[in-house]
């Protein structure tokens, strides 16, 4: 058996989203499960909306996910070897110039549709006589080429899918290149997953019927067809495609504190029968990959869902994998961690349990009283609501007229951590200097 081999090739024309995220995850981890290799491939035929901010800003963003390449190529460096096998195939008859407009194939679709027949392009290109080749050029037509597909029907087992069949007669053969000499996705493609050896494509079901037309090109080339395995495609919470999700930025996401864990740990479990749970390797989350595991209904994907998530994975997550990224020791950072949104609300604990803090005393009556009541340590998570009973009964106070004076004489904050956690970090000297006004 050949050595597995998948590859990731997003286009450059904008940033990374969660779409185009799972995909990457998906290839990837099946790559390290079974010890293949994942390449990066940059699809940049489309000149015009190809932009090198978008690359750097991608590959920015799978270092981030942990996604490791061992080989990258780009397309925009491949057009000869494109335009030598598209030369071969048209010498062969398999790549057809056309000269219809994109108005008159409309209104052929159109009139098929009214028909009740597929709008499957009628091959009228191949009928054209010398008359019409003459008149297009008078026009200033400028071609489109399209790839002939062989009757037949077209068939292969698809890891999420199962048996997949297709009959040519009853697709397009797809265009390849557009009039201005710019290649599409489809042959392209072809010719460097055959080239560069790979052996399994996993992609969304969209690209099932281009699947279908490549497997004939693959064929053409002489390449061998890779296993394929087509994704449900993530649908938003309102049941639909949602415009939202197609620009759901990692970059954005990183910003507001989602750890990069959570979302492939999310992403990886989304519409499988396993339950969603943190993962803080992807090394572990690679050996439970199952794609018999996969529904074919798509799944909704929900941000907040995820936020939540997040946050489930931030209050597990071990001291190792955070060290570096706080100032904060390991037992301060276990005692705050259950209350933490994302790591980095931990600066506010330390901010206010290290740092000095101007109090806020609100009702200097009931603060004073708290100093002059404030127990003795050792502490105990317990000792907040002890001495707030005790505080209660004394000033015969309740609720936020207790509670708040408390907290902004401590913390200088209208709300933030519990104040029960937040005591015993705090420590007695402090919080007797703060609570009678002193900056401590």
């Amino acid at each position: 058996m050949s050595e597995i081999k998948v590859r990731f090739a997003p286009s450059p024309t904008g940033f990374m989203h969660i779409g185009n995220t799972r995909t990457a995850l998906f290839n990837w981890l099946l790559a390290k499960k079974l010890g293949g290799k994942f390449m990066l491939r940059i699809d940049d035929t489309d000149r015009v909306r190809s932009k090198k901010e978008y690359e750097d800003a991608m590959r920015e963003s799978l270092i981030w996910l942990g996604f490791e390449w061992s080989e990258e190529a780009r397309q925009s460096a491949r057009f000869d070897r494109y335009n030598e096998v598209t030369k071969k195939l048209m010498d062969e008859g398999r790549i057809y110039a056309c000269y219809e407009t994109p108005e008159e194939l409309e209104i052929k679709r159109k009139r098929a549709m009214a028909k009740g027949l597929a709008p499957v392009y009628d091959r009228q290109a191949l009928r054209y006589t010398a008359e019409d080749l003459a008149k297009f050029k008078a026009e200033g037509r400028k071609p489109h080429y399209r790839f002939k597909l062989l009757d037949g029907v077209i068939e292969w087992n698809d890891i999420v899918r199962g048996h997949c069949r297709y009959e040519a007669e009853k697709l397009s053969d797809p265009i390849i290149i557009r009039e201005d000499g710019s290649y599409l996705y489809h042959l392209p493609s072809c010719i460097d997953d055959s080239d560069f050896g790979i052996t399994h494509i996993v992609r969304g079901e969209d690209h099932t019927t281009n699947t279908a037309s490549q497997i004939q090109m693959f064929e053409a080339i002489g390449g061998k067809v890779p296993t394929f395995a087509h994704l449900p495609l993530l649908t938003g919470t309102e049941g639909k495609l949602s415009k939202r999700l197609g620009s759901l930025g990692v970059r954005e996401l990183k910003a507001e504190g989602v750890e990069a864990m959570a979302i492939c740990s999310f992403l990886a479990k989304l519409g499988t029968s396993d339950a969603i749970e943190p993962y803080y390797s992807l090394d572990e989350l690679a050996e439970s990959l199952d794609f018999s595991k996969l529904g074919r209904s798509q799944p909704k994907f929900d941000e907040e869902e995820l936020k939540h998530f997040n946050t489930k994975v931030v209050r597990s997550m071990p001291y190792s994998l955070v060290k570096d990224r706080i100032d904060a020791d390991e037992t301060f950072w276990n005692d705050v961690r259950a209350n933490l949104d994302v790591v980095d609300d931990v600066k506010v604990w330390e901010d206010i349990c290290h740092k000095e803090v101007t109090p806020i005393i609100e009702d200097k009556a009931l603060t004073d009283l708290a100093a002059e009541l404030l127990p003795a340590e050792t502490w105990t998570e317990n000792t907040f609501n002890e001495w707030m009973s005790i505080l209660k009964a004394q000033s015969g106070k309740k609720g936020r007229e207790l509670f708040h004076p408390v907290r902004k004489a401590l913390t200088a904050l209208d709300n933030g951590p519990e104040l029960k956690t937040l005591l015993p970090l705090i420590g007695y000297e402090k919080a007797k200097k703060r609570l009678l006004g002193q900056k401590a």
